[in-house]
């Protein structure tokens, strides 16, 4: 999965976890559509084109990342 905006660095993605902003995240292509509100998902980046640099898992609550590990 990805997520909006397009973090460079997983601390870029962590920080903002951290200060309370609500980040969009979705499955691309013909997978998408079907993301889980609750539970674990796992998180790569840069988005495609560019060559994914970081790997996360985050914890999702009510359709929102409230943990990135």
């Amino acid at each position: 999965m990805y997520v909006d905006p397009n973090f460079p660095t997983k601390k870029a993605l962590k920080e903002a976890v951290a200060s309370g902003r609500d980040i969009a995240y979705f499955q691309p292509g013909p997978f998408g559509g079907n993301e889980p509100t609750n539970g674990s998902i796992f998180i790569e980046g840069p988005h495609f084109p560019e060559p994914h640099r970081w790997y996360a898992q985050a914890t999702v609550k009510d359709g929102r990342i409230i943990k990135v590990k």
